[in-house]
């Protein structure tokens, strides 16, 4: 059996201590809800979304086991409004597999956007990274994933260990069914410490600030004869988009 070690969950009040001094943070779901003045319970509506991505058709090693949406928001000054539906693009310096590509995905659906929902937990990281490092334009990317086991193995992170070119990124756990795995390993940028641990409750919230540290997760195994992995994936970038440099 692989041992599964528990994330270092942090308050909410402490959050922004936490980022500075580590470069990271994870909140439990409650405590997640309560940073973006959420309901118990109300990031749900938004669960239906996940079963109709689309197949990721960019994948260089030849898998099929990536589905998505994406789409892009501008937060100032209070405000979230959708940017004109656009590619998303990497650099090969932050993604080393599929950087140098602009890779167009199916939207995120019109109902899920208009979820009351999906605009407070945008608005409030967008706060997050206000109160971090300071007011301005934030430029959002969402992207919506299901890894799943369809190839036997998937892999969340297939291009590796890896920074994302932003300020702050932020991954929500939505769900998991039917695997092992999935295991997300946190290092310093510029050191030797790291961290291990795995996400299993539905809204498990990660800040990660992108200039300190460098992610991955592991890949994910079936327990029966199907499993996935479902994660809303949110940067936050100041200035403007990647690729619009």
């Amino acid at each position: 059996m692989v041992a599964t070690f528990l994330p270092p969950f942090t308050e909410p009040a402490a959050l922004l201590p936490q980022l500075r001094e580590r470069g990271y943070a994870v909140l439990a779901p409650a405590a997640a809800e309560t940073l973006c003045a959420l309901q118990a319970g109300a990031l749900d509506a938004l669960r239906p979304a996940w079963e109709d991505l689309q197949p990721d058709r960019y994948l260089k090693d030849g898998g099929s086991y990536r589905k998505r949406r994406h789409s892009c928001f501008v937060s100032e000054q209070g405000r979230l409004t959708q940017a004109p539906h656009r590619a998303h693009w990497q650099s090969e310096e932050y993604n080393a597999l599929h950087g140098g590509m602009r890779r167009w995905f199916e939207p995120v659906q019109a109902d899920t956007v208009a979820q009351p929902a999906w605009g407070k937990l945008l608005q409030g990281l967008a706060e997050v990274c206000t109160a971090l490092k300071g007011a301005q334009p934030w430029f959002v990317e969402a992207h919506q994933f299901r890894i799943d086991t369809a190839d036997g193995i998937g892999r969340p992170t297939p291009e590796g260990a890896h920074r994302d070119g932003v300020d702050l990124v932020a991954v929500l756990l939505v769900g998991r069914h039917e695997i092992s795995g999935g295991e997300t390993r946190v290092f310093d940028a510029n050191g030797p410490d790291g961290q291990r641990f795995t996400l299993t409750e539905p809204w498990t919230l990660m800040l990660l600030d992108d200039a300190r540290v460098i992610h991955e997760s592991t890949p994910i195994r079936p327990l029966g004869d199907y499993g996935y992995r479902d994660t809303l994936v949110l940067t936050y970038r100041a200035g403007n988009f990647q690729g619009d440099e």
